[in-house]
């Protein structure tokens, strides 16, 4: 029993010359790690808009919804866990990443420990359906390369993002009847279905 009571004592001295051994973080910034797993924040210029982010948080904190032509991410740090989940199943990689800050505590209201970012949604030319977020294809378009020309609303998307297709529907039919030729135009998966087997 002799032991332990002089290691403490050896450790008590040590620390009274040479001071303590923890950090000074109320007084002084705390620095964390290089890996450290912060509050995470979303790069809307690399953020295409998958919700691949929301479907992976545990907590719920990040919300979508689709308002007409627009697609609101919305991301509730006073929910996060910082698991670090949105990050890891990011479609770019880059759009919403941890950053090193952790000291988020606030007096506010709830609704101010948010990050809200839009998208621009590209629907269908023949029923309005939610195809993609505009940014998501365009990034899907970059990754096919030539493979791009094998899918017509990707292609019809990638050109119109250059100027070099019509926004409007380049049969001229607003009746709604389905034909072979509306292939062409930017449809759903329903719709290309649909034109696919029109006589």
């Amino acid at each position: 029993m002799k032991y332990p009571k002089l290691r403490e004592l050896k450790e008590a001295i040590t620390a009274l010359i040479k001071g303590p051994y923890t950090s000074n973080f109320p007084f002084e910034p705390h620095v964390p790690a290089e890996r450290f797993r912060g509050k995470p924040e979303f790069h809307e210029q690399d953020c295409v808009g998958c919700g691949a982010c929301v479907n992976v948080c545990p907590a719920r904190a990040i919300e979508m919804r689709d308002e007409g032509d627009a697609r609101i991410l919305v991301y509730r740090w006073d929910l996060c866990i910082f698991c670090g989940q949105c990050e890891a199943n990011c479609l770019t990689e880059k759009g919403i990443m941890l950053s090193r800050e952790f000291d988020i505590a606030s007096t506010g209201e709830r609704e101010e420990q948010r990050q809200e970012i839009r998208k621009k949604l590209v629907l269908c030319d023949c029923c309005g359906e939610v195809i993609a977020p505009y940014d998501q294809l365009l990034w899907v378009a970059k990754k096919f390369g030539p493979l791009l020309y094998s899918n017509t609303s990707l292609l019809n998307v990638f050109f119109r993002e250059r100027g070099l297709a019509e926004e409007e529907n380049p049969t001229g039919e607003d009746s709604g009847e389905m034909n072979r030729a509306r292939r062409v135009e930017v449809l759903c998966p329903a719709c290309k279905r649909e034109a696919a087997f029109a006589s």
